[in-house]
């Protein structure tokens, strides 16, 4: 094996689908681009981790709420533009021709062109390292849309996309012999 230096140690776990985290405050909604996140356990919760450097943290601080949008890879360019710039002074919504939709439990917007929306109320805020820890409240799927598939960050601008489905799950309740 080949040593990796530590600083790129993060490229090798990728956590799950490139998503956008959309807030709302004060009557200003946003959009970030969110792709450090995890799946917690199965009430649902999740968690991710953001700093007061991103104009979200402020609203998701204040009004502790939010939806994580899980876009198709159709989007990827718009998703990642979206990370580029800040909602301080870009209704990102209007730029990106996104589509923000009425959530049913929070004040975040959904956003429709998305696959699937899921409204979150944040349970626990870990200041120490700006990880908050939500809880879903409702979540939203588009069965109509035909692109299905995400993408996914894996480190230094590159991505890569879902491709086929299949199921192992005969082996998960399964007896297995040592070694398999």
């Amino acid at each position: 094996m080949d040593n990796l230096p530590l600083k790129r140690a993060y490229l090798l776990l990728e956590p799950g689908p490139v998503v956008l985290l959309a807030t709302a405050s004060g009557g200003e909604r946003n959009l970030m681009t969110l792709s450090w996140h995890m799946v917690m356990d199965f009430t649902p919760r999740f968690a991710f981790v953001t700093g007061d450097w991103n104009h979200s943290w402020r609203a998701l601080v204040r009004e502790r709420d939010c939806v994580i949008a899980v876009p198709g890879i159709d989007l990827a360019r718009k998703v990642v533009a979206i990370g580029a710039c800040s909602g301080a002074d870009t209704d990102k919504f209007k730029r990106f021709r996104l589509t923000p939709l009425p959530a049913a439990r929070v004040r975040a917007p959904l956003v429709g062109e998305c696959l699937a929306n899921i409204e979150c109320r944040v349970v626990d805020h870990v200041r120490r390292h700006d990880l908050f820890v939500v809880e879903a409240v409702r979540a939203w799927v588009e069965p109509r849309r035909r692109e299905r598939r995400t993408f996914h960050a894996v480190g230094d601008g590159t991505f890569i996309a879902d491709g086929r489905r299949f199921s192992l799950r005969e082996l998960m309740r399964a007896k297995l012999p040592p070694g398999v």
